[in-house]
């Protein structure tokens, strides 16, 4: 059985930069709803060069699974290409995930 410190250890923190037609097609909505189902802790937005960015943190197993539905989003979205690398600063493990605004 896996102790509290295993469960910290596989805890991940990633951002991601999501590029095709991915603004206007309700693809931020679906991602909070995605990652809230998920129990993962973050933030998704819009970014001014037509990209979506993301930051998720939680368990790998989760956070990747994250990651696989960025891959190919909503319905209406285009997804050409995900980068995803570690995220520059931890999100803290509360707070849930939200949508913030574009920047």
């Amino acid at each position: 059985m896996a102790s509290a410190a295993d469960i910290d250890d596989d805890r991940i923190c990633r951002q991601l930069r999501i590029h095709g037609r991915v603004q206007g097609v309700c693809y931020r909505a679906s991602a909070v709803r995605q990652a809230r189902a998920l129990g993962l802790h973050g933030w998704v937005r819009n970014r001014a060069d037509g990209s979506v960015e993301a930051v998720a943190a939680g368990p790998r197993a989760r956070v990747e699974q994250l990651i696989a539905w960025a891959r190919r989003g909503p319905p209406q979205a285009r997804v050409d290409r995900v980068e995803v690398a570690d995220a520059a600063e931890p999100v803290p493990p509360f707070g849930g995930f939200e949508q913030r605004a574009t920047e």
